[in-house]
């Protein structure tokens, strides 16, 4: 199974996702936003050094349904100036049918995911966020959380006791290929 984490790299939340993918001998994949790439350099060159995958995440943040596709697709070319990967996700899960075809024009393979974790909602009790990760993961899933500051309070409570039941039950986590 694949954990993926969107929106990084954030100088507090990707320091303590790394502590619990090191703690489980975790490999992941991080989709980082371009922008916070160039405010933590040091903090992305580590993703590399303690042997997890990246993909880009746009430079922006930019919402694929609401944004123009040359605005679009040239946030996403500013991102892989930082950003070296033919991995892509779109912010939301928002792209559409020509900004898609349009990337896998450039290599670029567009990853998704069957299991969110909804760590971003703060609505969500990190309880429920937990019990919705281990209740839909499979062999092969593709889970998705988030190291961002929105995330942070759901993702330090749900993060290491997935980690702790999905290994519990068999599970290993690798990077995307």
């Amino acid at each position: 199974m694949f954990l993926t984490f969107d929106d990084g790299p954030h100088p507090v939340a990707t320091p303590f996702v790394l502590e619990q993918l090191k703690h489980y001998n975790a490999r992941a994949t991080f989709f980082c936003i371009g922008k916070n790439v160039q405010a933590e350099p040091a903090l992305y060159q580590q993703l590399f050094e303690e042997g997890h995958r990246v993909g880009n995440h746009t430079h922006n943040h930019l919402n694929g349904w609401r944004t123009d596709t040359h605005i679009y697709l040239d946030n996403i070319l500013q991102a892989s100036n930082v950003i070296n990967t033919d991995l892509f996700r779109p912010p939301y899960g928002r792209i559409t049918r020509k900004q898609g075809y349009l990337l896998r024009q450039k290599h670029f393979r567009i990853i998704m995911w069957d299991v969110l974790s909804g760590d971003f909602d703060q609505s969500l009790a990190p309880e429920k966020c937990l019990a919705n990760v281990v209740r839909k993961t499979t062999p092969g899933s593709i889970i998705v959380f988030h190291d961002s500051q929105k995330a942070f309070n759901n993702l330090q409570y749900v993060l290491p006791k997935a980690l702790e039941q999905l290994s519990a039950a068999g599970f290993t986590f690798e990077a995307i290929a």
